[in-house]
């Protein structure tokens, strides 16, 4: 995952906190709802993210401790 994902990750979840926000002053609760939703979404993707980073890590050390032994 590059930096592109992350950066529309980093835009859902300030769009998510402004609705939030909004939902607040506005007292809507939907619009509460939906920006804390937001955010939910864009934290469960940087999630993954990072362990899609991690994995592709792993399977390169693991080419290169074959590539040392071959």
């Amino acid at each position: 995952m590059g930096l592109d994902d992350r950066l529309e990750n980093r835009a859902q979840d300030l769009a998510g906190r402004g609705k939030e926000a909004a939902g607040a002053m506005t007292d809507d609760e939907s619009l509460k709802s939906e920006g804390k939703a937001d955010q939910a979404k864009a934290s469960v993707k940087d999630k993954v993210e990072d362990v899609s980073d991690k994995v592709e890590d792993a399977k390169d050390k693991v080419k290169d401790k074959i590539d040392d032994v071959l």
